[in-house]
């Protein structure tokens, strides 16, 4: 699968609370959620973000509560991948059954700047800048990891499957 979008640059120890502050807990609609993704970190996200565009931070992304609204939220703003130097263990299994790619990359993220352009083979686990030409390498996500974003989450994935 390839995909192709803007970068949203964040740096260390982005939290749920700021990807979905816990005032919006009250609904689990992903389309409420995705009007206050990333809120309290940047107050223009929910309006600027297009469909396909991609979230690049640093170290421990989705670190915090446990909450299943975040990488929710960030789906259902039309964020189709994420990408960090780590994720938080809960966040990077959360992200997984919703059906939402996440790549770990190192320091690789270095490479990457807001607003840069770039294009990602999931299954090649390739990120490519176009502003800059620099291919920075992940692990592909494995084959079965794909298929559950494919379905669209974990759930889907067994319903359809089993």
């Amino acid at each position: 699968m390839i995909l192709e979008g803007k970068v949203w640059r964040y740096g260390d120890n982005v939290d749920t609370d700021v990807i979905i502050p816990a005032r919006y807990l009250n609904t689990a609609d992903p389309k409420e959620l995705a009007m206050h993704c990333m809120e309290d970190i940047d107050s223009t996200f929910a309006q600027r973000v297009q469909k396909g565009d991609i979230i690049i931070a640093d170290k421990n992304f989705g670190c915090g509560s446990s909450r299943e609204h975040a990488p929710v939220a960030i789906k259902a703003s039309g964020v189709p991948v994420v990408i960090a130097d780590s994720f938080a263990r809960i966040f990077y299994r959360n992200g997984i059954n919703i059906g939402l790619p996440l790549l770990e990359i190192g320091e690789a993220v270095k490479n990457f700047n807001a607003g840069d352009k770039i294009r990602i083979d999931l299954n090649a686990g390739t990120i490519e800048n176009l502003n800059t030409g620099i291919v920075c390498n992940s692990q592909p996500l494995p084959g079965f990891i794909q298929d559950i974003a494919k379905a669209g989450g974990l759930v889907n994935y067994v319903k359809e499957n089993y």
